[in-house]
Protein backbone atom coordinates (compact mmCIF):
# COMPACT_ATOMS: atom_id res chain seq x y z
CA UNK A 1 0.00 0.00 0.00
CA UNK A 2 3.01 2.30 0.19
CA UNK A 3 2.51 3.24 -3.46
CA UNK A 4 -1.02 4.49 -2.79
CA UNK A 5 -0.02 6.28 0.41
CA UNK A 6 2.64 8.10 -1.59
CA UNK A 7 0.06 8.99 -4.24
CA UNK A 8 -2.33 10.27 -1.57
CA UNK A 9 0.38 12.46 -0.06
CA UNK A 10 1.29 13.75 -3.53
CA UNK A 11 -2.35 14.79 -4.11
CA UNK A 12 -2.44 16.70 -0.83
CA UNK A 13 0.84 18.39 -1.77
CA UNK A 14 -0.45 19.26 -5.26
CA UNK A 15 -3.64 20.77 -3.81
CA UNK A 16 -1.78 22.81 -1.18
CA UNK A 17 -2.22 26.54 -1.75
CA UNK A 18 -0.12 27.85 1.10
CA UNK A 19 -1.15 26.19 4.33
CA UNK A 20 -4.63 25.28 3.16
CA UNK A 21 -5.80 22.60 0.75
CA UNK A 22 -8.27 22.97 -2.10
CA UNK A 23 -10.50 19.93 -2.72
CA UNK A 24 -9.29 19.66 -6.32
CA UNK A 25 -7.91 22.06 -8.90
CA UNK A 26 -10.34 24.35 -10.81
CA UNK A 27 -13.60 22.59 -9.84
CA UNK A 28 -13.14 23.70 -6.21
CA UNK A 29 -10.34 26.31 -6.12
CA UNK A 30 -10.87 27.59 -2.55
CA UNK A 31 -10.80 26.23 1.01
CA UNK A 32 -13.91 24.26 1.92
CA UNK A 33 -14.84 23.81 5.56
CA UNK A 34 -15.48 20.14 6.19
CA UNK A 35 -13.12 19.13 3.38
CA UNK A 36 -10.27 20.79 5.25
CA UNK A 37 -11.18 19.15 8.54
CA UNK A 38 -11.00 15.69 6.94
CA UNK A 39 -7.78 16.70 5.19
CA UNK A 40 -6.28 17.83 8.52
CA UNK A 41 -6.93 14.34 9.94
CA UNK A 42 -5.09 12.89 6.96
CA UNK A 43 -2.15 15.20 7.51
CA UNK A 44 -2.08 14.24 11.20
CA UNK A 45 -0.87 10.77 10.19
CA UNK A 46 2.47 12.14 8.98
CA UNK A 47 2.77 15.94 9.40
CA UNK A 48 1.39 17.39 12.64
CA UNK A 49 2.50 20.93 11.86
CA UNK A 50 0.69 20.88 8.52
CA UNK A 51 -2.41 19.41 10.18
CA UNK A 52 -2.53 22.27 12.66
CA UNK A 53 -1.96 24.75 9.85
CA UNK A 54 -4.91 23.45 7.83
CA UNK A 55 -7.30 24.23 10.69
CA UNK A 56 -5.61 27.56 11.41
CA UNK A 57 -6.11 28.73 7.84
CA UNK A 58 -9.77 27.67 8.00
CA UNK A 59 -10.24 29.54 11.28
CA UNK A 60 -8.96 32.70 9.60
CA UNK A 61 -12.39 32.91 7.97
CA UNK A 62 -14.34 32.66 11.25
CA UNK A 63 -16.96 35.37 11.74
CA UNK A 64 -17.20 37.46 14.89
CA UNK A 65 -20.42 35.65 15.84
CA UNK A 66 -18.56 32.32 15.76
CA UNK A 67 -19.66 30.85 12.43
CA UNK A 68 -16.96 29.20 10.33
CA UNK A 69 -18.17 29.58 6.72
CA UNK A 70 -18.32 26.75 4.25
CA UNK A 71 -15.91 28.49 1.85
CA UNK A 72 -12.96 30.77 2.58
CA UNK A 73 -11.83 32.66 -0.53
CA UNK A 74 -8.16 33.13 0.34
CA UNK A 75 -7.19 33.89 -3.28
CA UNK A 76 -9.24 34.94 -6.32
CA UNK A 77 -10.26 32.44 -8.98
CA UNK A 78 -12.64 32.70 -11.93
CA UNK A 79 -13.23 28.94 -12.23
CA UNK A 80 -15.97 28.70 -9.59
CA UNK A 81 -19.52 30.02 -9.18
CA UNK A 82 -20.78 31.54 -6.90
CA UNK A 83 -17.75 33.59 -5.93
CA UNK A 84 -17.32 36.34 -3.31
CA UNK A 85 -19.13 38.93 -5.44
CA UNK A 86 -22.28 36.79 -5.35
CA UNK A 87 -22.10 36.04 -1.63
CA UNK A 88 -21.74 39.72 -0.66
CA UNK A 89 -20.74 38.93 2.92
CA UNK A 90 -18.40 41.91 3.29
CA UNK A 91 -16.14 39.85 5.50
CA UNK A 92 -12.53 40.96 6.02
CA UNK A 93 -11.38 37.73 4.37
CA UNK A 94 -13.94 36.96 1.62
CA UNK A 95 -16.13 34.02 2.61
CA UNK A 96 -19.46 32.46 1.82
CA UNK A 97 -22.36 33.28 4.15
CA UNK A 98 -23.36 29.77 5.25
CA UNK A 99 -21.59 26.96 7.07
CA UNK A 100 -20.96 23.19 6.82
CA UNK A 101 -20.95 20.18 9.19
CA UNK A 102 -18.64 20.87 12.18
CA UNK A 103 -15.95 18.23 11.66
CA UNK A 104 -13.39 20.83 12.86
CA UNK A 105 -13.43 19.75 16.54
CA UNK A 106 -13.20 16.09 15.55
CA UNK A 107 -10.08 16.91 13.55
CA UNK A 108 -8.59 18.95 16.38
CA UNK A 109 -8.91 16.09 18.84
CA UNK A 110 -7.32 13.70 16.33
CA UNK A 111 -4.42 16.09 15.79
CA UNK A 112 -3.98 16.66 19.54
CA UNK A 113 -4.00 12.97 20.43
CA UNK A 114 -1.60 12.11 17.62
CA UNK A 115 0.68 14.97 18.66
CA UNK A 116 0.65 13.78 22.28
CA UNK A 117 1.49 10.24 21.19
CA UNK A 118 4.44 11.46 19.11
CA UNK A 119 5.66 14.07 21.59
CA UNK A 120 4.92 16.95 19.22
CA UNK A 121 1.88 18.58 20.82
CA UNK A 122 1.71 22.38 20.75
CA UNK A 123 -0.54 23.49 23.57
CA UNK A 124 -0.83 27.11 22.47
CA UNK A 125 -1.95 26.17 18.97
CA UNK A 126 -4.32 23.56 20.37
CA UNK A 127 -5.88 26.05 22.78
CA UNK A 128 -6.36 28.71 20.10
CA UNK A 129 -8.09 26.22 17.81
CA UNK A 130 -10.16 24.83 20.68
CA UNK A 131 -11.45 28.33 21.39
CA UNK A 132 -12.39 28.77 17.73
CA UNK A 133 -14.18 25.41 17.74
CA UNK A 134 -16.06 26.24 20.95
CA UNK A 135 -17.16 29.60 19.58
CA UNK A 136 -18.50 27.87 16.48
CA UNK A 137 -20.18 25.19 18.61
CA UNK A 138 -22.04 27.87 20.55
CA UNK A 139 -23.05 29.52 17.27
CA UNK A 140 -24.72 26.31 16.10
CA UNK A 141 -26.92 26.16 19.18
CA UNK A 142 -27.82 29.86 19.18
CA UNK A 143 -28.23 30.49 15.44
CA UNK A 144 -29.53 27.12 14.25
CA UNK A 145 -31.44 25.84 17.27
CA UNK A 146 -32.89 29.00 18.82
CA UNK A 147 -35.76 27.02 20.37
CA UNK A 148 -33.40 24.64 22.17
CA UNK A 149 -34.65 21.40 20.63
CA UNK A 150 -31.21 19.77 20.45
CA UNK A 151 -31.34 19.34 16.67
CA UNK A 152 -29.66 22.02 14.56
CA UNK A 153 -31.26 23.24 11.35
CA UNK A 154 -29.87 23.85 7.91
CA UNK A 155 -31.07 26.91 6.02
CA UNK A 156 -29.44 25.90 2.74
CA UNK A 157 -28.77 22.45 1.24
CA UNK A 158 -25.10 23.34 0.78
CA UNK A 159 -24.75 23.52 4.56
CA UNK A 160 -25.31 19.76 4.74
CA UNK A 161 -22.36 19.00 2.47
CA UNK A 162 -24.82 16.68 0.66
CA UNK A 163 -25.93 19.43 -1.69
CA UNK A 164 -28.49 17.78 -3.97
CA UNK A 165 -29.47 14.85 -1.78
CA UNK A 166 -32.97 13.41 -2.29
CA UNK A 167 -33.51 14.36 1.35
CA UNK A 168 -34.07 17.96 0.18
CA UNK A 169 -36.37 17.28 -2.79
CA UNK A 170 -39.68 17.94 -1.06
CA UNK A 171 -38.50 21.02 0.83
CA UNK A 172 -36.63 22.45 -2.17
CA UNK A 173 -39.69 22.07 -4.38
CA UNK A 174 -41.26 24.88 -2.34
CA UNK A 175 -38.34 27.22 -3.10
CA UNK A 176 -38.55 29.42 -6.20
CA UNK A 177 -36.09 28.93 -9.04
CA UNK A 178 -36.06 32.65 -9.83
CA UNK A 179 -32.97 34.58 -8.76
CA UNK A 180 -31.70 38.14 -8.61
CA UNK A 181 -28.27 36.78 -9.52
CA UNK A 182 -27.54 35.37 -12.98
CA UNK A 183 -26.71 31.68 -12.57
CA UNK A 184 -23.44 31.10 -14.40
CA UNK A 185 -22.58 27.47 -13.77
CA UNK A 186 -18.92 26.63 -14.09
CA UNK A 187 -18.93 23.20 -12.46
CA UNK A 188 -20.32 21.52 -15.60
CA UNK A 189 -17.37 22.86 -17.56
CA UNK A 190 -15.07 20.74 -15.38
CA UNK A 191 -17.23 17.64 -14.80
CA UNK A 192 -19.82 15.70 -16.82
CA UNK A 193 -23.19 17.43 -16.22
CA UNK A 194 -24.76 14.01 -15.60
CA UNK A 195 -22.66 13.82 -12.41
CA UNK A 196 -23.69 17.25 -11.10
CA UNK A 197 -26.84 18.88 -9.65
CA UNK A 198 -29.46 19.94 -12.20
CA UNK A 199 -30.05 23.52 -13.35
CA UNK A 200 -33.29 23.80 -11.39
CA UNK A 201 -31.39 22.82 -8.24
CA UNK A 202 -28.95 25.66 -8.84
CA UNK A 203 -31.79 28.13 -9.36
CA UNK A 204 -33.14 27.26 -5.93
CA UNK A 205 -29.66 27.26 -4.34
CA UNK A 206 -29.02 30.80 -5.59
CA UNK A 207 -32.55 31.97 -4.72
CA UNK A 208 -31.85 31.05 -1.09
CA UNK A 209 -28.44 32.75 -1.25
CA UNK A 210 -30.08 35.96 -2.51
CA UNK A 211 -32.65 35.80 0.28
CA UNK A 212 -30.03 35.59 3.01
CA UNK A 213 -27.82 38.23 1.42
CA UNK A 214 -30.84 40.55 1.54
CA UNK A 215 -30.97 39.81 5.30
CA UNK A 216 -27.41 41.09 5.62
CA UNK A 217 -26.53 37.56 6.77
CA UNK A 218 -28.06 38.27 10.17
CA UNK A 219 -28.82 34.87 11.79
CA UNK A 220 -32.05 36.01 13.44
CA UNK A 221 -33.47 37.50 10.25
CA UNK A 222 -32.30 34.51 8.21
CA UNK A 223 -34.17 32.18 10.57
CA UNK A 224 -37.33 34.23 10.09
CA UNK A 225 -37.03 34.52 6.30
CA UNK A 226 -35.85 30.97 5.55
CA UNK A 227 -37.80 29.11 2.88
CA UNK A 228 -35.77 25.98 3.63
CA UNK A 229 -35.35 24.85 7.24
CA UNK A 230 -34.38 21.23 7.95
CA UNK A 231 -33.40 19.87 11.37
CA UNK A 232 -30.75 17.58 9.91
CA UNK A 233 -29.72 14.36 11.62
CA UNK A 234 -26.40 14.10 9.77
CA UNK A 235 -25.28 17.57 10.84
CA UNK A 236 -26.69 17.15 14.35
CA UNK A 237 -24.85 13.82 14.76
CA UNK A 238 -21.59 15.36 13.62
CA UNK A 239 -22.22 18.25 16.01
CA UNK A 240 -22.69 15.78 18.88
CA UNK A 241 -19.49 13.91 17.98
CA UNK A 242 -17.72 17.28 17.77
CA UNK A 243 -19.22 18.11 21.16
CA UNK A 244 -17.84 14.89 22.66
CA UNK A 245 -14.41 15.78 21.29
CA UNK A 246 -14.69 19.36 22.54
CA UNK A 247 -15.64 18.04 25.98
CA UNK A 248 -12.51 15.88 25.95
CA UNK A 249 -10.34 18.82 24.89
CA UNK A 250 -11.90 21.12 27.50
CA UNK A 251 -10.97 18.57 30.17
CA UNK A 252 -7.36 18.11 29.08
CA UNK A 253 -6.92 21.86 28.64
CA UNK A 254 -8.26 22.60 32.13
CA UNK A 255 -11.45 24.35 31.03
CA UNK A 256 -13.81 22.72 33.54
CA UNK A 257 -16.59 25.30 33.27
CA UNK A 258 -16.69 25.00 29.52
CA UNK A 259 -16.66 21.21 29.80
CA UNK A 260 -19.81 21.39 31.91
CA UNK A 261 -21.46 23.72 29.37
CA UNK A 262 -20.59 21.40 26.50
CA UNK A 263 -21.86 18.35 28.39
CA UNK A 264 -25.30 19.94 28.79
CA UNK A 265 -25.51 20.72 25.06
CA UNK A 266 -24.32 17.22 24.19
CA UNK A 267 -27.02 15.59 26.27
CA UNK A 268 -29.69 17.77 24.69
CA UNK A 269 -28.65 16.70 21.22
CA UNK A 270 -28.14 13.08 22.26
CA UNK A 271 -31.73 12.77 23.42
CA UNK A 272 -33.08 14.66 20.40
CA UNK A 273 -31.22 12.39 17.99
CA UNK A 274 -32.46 9.24 19.69
CA UNK A 275 -36.02 10.52 19.27
CA UNK A 276 -35.52 10.62 15.48
CA UNK A 277 -35.15 6.85 15.19
CA UNK A 278 -37.96 5.30 13.17
CA UNK A 279 -38.15 1.56 13.81
CA UNK A 280 -40.38 0.91 10.79
CA UNK A 281 -37.64 2.37 8.56
CA UNK A 282 -34.68 1.00 10.56
CA UNK A 283 -32.97 4.38 10.35
CA UNK A 284 -33.05 7.90 11.71
CA UNK A 285 -34.91 10.75 9.97
CA UNK A 286 -34.49 14.50 9.71
CA UNK A 287 -37.34 16.95 10.28
CA UNK A 288 -38.73 19.56 7.90
CA UNK A 289 -39.40 22.40 10.32
CA UNK A 290 -41.53 24.44 7.91
CA UNK A 291 -43.81 21.55 6.97
CA UNK A 292 -43.72 19.94 10.40
CA UNK A 293 -43.00 16.55 8.83
CA UNK A 294 -40.34 13.86 8.88
CA UNK A 295 -37.91 13.77 5.97
CA UNK A 296 -38.39 10.16 4.92
CA UNK A 297 -36.09 10.06 1.87
CA UNK A 298 -33.71 7.13 2.26
CA UNK A 299 -30.16 8.55 2.32
CA UNK A 300 -26.90 7.91 4.13
CA UNK A 301 -27.86 10.55 6.71
CA UNK A 302 -30.18 8.00 8.31
CA UNK A 303 -27.17 6.07 9.63
CA UNK A 304 -24.72 8.87 10.50
CA UNK A 305 -26.12 9.09 14.09
CA UNK A 306 -24.27 5.82 14.79
CA UNK A 307 -21.17 8.04 14.85
CA UNK A 308 -22.32 9.84 18.00
CA UNK A 309 -24.78 7.55 19.80
CA UNK A 310 -24.35 4.41 21.90
CA UNK A 311 -27.41 2.52 20.75
CA UNK A 312 -29.03 -0.47 22.38
CA UNK A 313 -28.17 -3.73 20.68
CA UNK A 314 -31.54 -4.17 18.96
CA UNK A 315 -31.46 -0.69 17.41
CA UNK A 316 -27.83 -1.01 16.30
CA UNK A 317 -28.53 -4.41 14.77
CA UNK A 318 -31.59 -3.08 12.91
CA UNK A 319 -29.60 -0.15 11.49
CA UNK A 320 -26.74 -2.43 10.43
CA UNK A 321 -29.15 -4.87 8.80
CA UNK A 322 -30.77 -2.06 6.82
CA UNK A 323 -27.35 -0.81 5.74
CA UNK A 324 -26.45 -4.30 4.57
CA UNK A 325 -29.65 -4.45 2.54
CA UNK A 326 -28.56 -1.29 0.70
CA UNK A 327 -25.19 -2.90 -0.07
CA UNK A 328 -26.60 -5.94 -1.89
CA UNK A 329 -25.45 -6.02 -5.50
CA UNK A 330 -23.19 -3.00 -5.09
CA UNK A 331 -19.58 -3.14 -6.28
CA UNK A 332 -18.61 -0.25 -4.00
CA UNK A 333 -20.41 0.64 -0.81
CA UNK A 334 -21.89 2.65 0.87
CA UNK A 335 -24.48 4.17 -1.53
CA UNK A 336 -25.73 7.59 -0.42
CA UNK A 337 -29.28 6.83 -1.58
CA UNK A 338 -31.14 3.53 -1.16
CA UNK A 339 -30.49 1.76 -4.51
CA UNK A 340 -34.08 0.60 -5.05
CA UNK A 341 -35.60 4.04 -4.47
CA UNK A 342 -36.90 6.11 -7.38
CA UNK A 343 -34.50 8.96 -6.58
CA UNK A 344 -31.35 6.81 -6.81
CA UNK A 345 -28.85 7.92 -9.48
CA UNK A 346 -25.57 6.03 -9.41
CA UNK A 347 -23.39 8.81 -10.82
CA UNK A 348 -25.13 12.06 -9.83
CA UNK A 349 -23.33 13.68 -6.92
CA UNK A 350 -25.22 13.03 -3.64
CA UNK A 351 -28.05 10.99 -5.16
CA UNK A 352 -26.37 7.59 -5.03
CA UNK A 353 -22.56 7.58 -5.30
CA UNK A 354 -20.32 6.25 -2.53
CA UNK A 355 -18.03 8.78 -0.84
CA UNK A 356 -14.88 7.85 1.10
CA UNK A 357 -15.52 10.44 3.81
CA UNK A 358 -19.09 9.25 4.42
CA UNK A 359 -17.73 5.72 4.69
CA UNK A 360 -15.13 7.03 7.14
CA UNK A 361 -17.91 8.33 9.42
CA UNK A 362 -20.04 5.21 9.02
CA UNK A 363 -17.10 2.92 9.78
CA UNK A 364 -16.48 4.70 13.04
CA UNK A 365 -20.18 4.55 13.87
CA UNK A 366 -20.31 0.81 13.20
CA UNK A 367 -17.28 0.25 15.43
CA UNK A 368 -18.87 2.30 18.17
CA UNK A 369 -22.04 0.24 18.03
CA UNK A 370 -20.61 -3.26 18.00
CA UNK A 371 -20.40 -4.03 14.28
CA UNK A 372 -16.65 -4.20 13.74
CA UNK A 373 -16.96 -6.89 11.07
CA UNK A 374 -19.26 -4.80 8.91
CA UNK A 375 -17.00 -1.80 9.50
CA UNK A 376 -14.04 -3.81 8.20
CA UNK A 377 -16.00 -4.74 5.05
CA UNK A 378 -16.89 -1.11 4.43
CA UNK A 379 -13.28 -0.07 5.01
CA UNK A 380 -11.99 -2.65 2.54
CA UNK A 381 -14.56 -1.66 -0.08
CA UNK A 382 -13.43 1.96 0.19
CA UNK A 383 -9.74 1.13 0.00
CA UNK A 384 -10.26 -1.23 -2.97
CA UNK A 385 -12.30 1.37 -4.88
CA UNK A 386 -9.55 3.96 -4.48
CA UNK A 387 -6.76 1.55 -5.40
CA UNK A 388 -8.70 0.47 -8.50
CA UNK A 389 -10.10 3.79 -9.73
CA UNK A 390 -7.86 6.41 -8.14
CA UNK A 391 -8.57 9.29 -5.78
CA UNK A 392 -11.87 10.35 -7.30
CA UNK A 393 -14.37 12.64 -5.61
CA UNK A 394 -16.87 9.76 -5.35
CA UNK A 395 -17.66 6.36 -6.87
CA UNK A 396 -20.52 4.78 -8.82
CA UNK A 397 -21.60 2.09 -6.34
CA UNK A 398 -22.84 -0.22 -9.10
CA UNK A 399 -19.80 -0.19 -11.36
CA UNK A 400 -17.09 1.16 -9.04
CA UNK A 401 -16.23 3.90 -11.54
CA UNK A 402 -14.52 6.96 -10.09
CA UNK A 403 -16.68 10.04 -10.74
CA UNK A 404 -16.68 13.80 -10.20
CA UNK A 405 -13.42 15.62 -9.61
CA UNK A 406 -10.16 13.70 -9.74
CA UNK A 407 -7.07 13.98 -7.54
CA UNK A 408 -9.45 14.75 -4.69
CA UNK A 409 -8.03 15.84 -1.35
CA UNK A 410 -10.47 14.33 1.11
CA UNK A 411 -10.41 11.02 -0.71
CA UNK A 412 -6.64 11.04 -0.33
CA UNK A 413 -6.95 11.92 3.36
CA UNK A 414 -9.54 9.18 3.90
CA UNK A 415 -7.28 6.63 2.24
CA UNK A 416 -4.39 7.56 4.54
CA UNK A 417 -6.60 7.34 7.63
CA UNK A 418 -8.35 4.12 6.63
CA UNK A 419 -5.15 2.40 5.54
CA UNK A 420 -3.62 3.19 8.93
CA UNK A 421 -6.71 2.10 10.84
CA UNK A 422 -6.41 -1.10 12.81
CA UNK A 423 -9.24 -3.56 13.30
CA UNK A 424 -10.70 -1.75 16.30
CA UNK A 425 -11.32 1.87 15.26
CA UNK A 426 -10.32 4.74 13.02
CA UNK A 427 -9.52 7.16 15.80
Amino acid sequence: MTKYIDEAKAILAANDRGGYTVPTDRLYPFQWNWDSAFVAMGFAAYDIDRAYRELERLAEGQWTDGMIPHIVFHQPSDSYFPGPDVWRTNHVIPTSGITQPPVFAMALRKIYETAVATGSVENKRTLTLYEAALKWHRWWYSARDPEGTGLVALLHPWESGSDNSPAWDVALARVATTTETPVVRKDIGHVNPQMRPRDEDYGRFIHLLDTYAACGWDPVEQWQQAEFKIADIQTSAILLKAGEDLHYLAAVLGRAGEADEIAVLNERTRQALKAQWRSHLSRFVSRDLLAGEDVVAATQAGFIPLLALDLDEATADAAAAEMRRWCKGMKVVFPTTEPLSASFEAKRYWRGPAWAIINWLLIEGLHRNGHAGFAAELRQSTISAIETEGFAEYFDPKTGEGCGGLGFSWTAAAYIALEKADSSAIQ
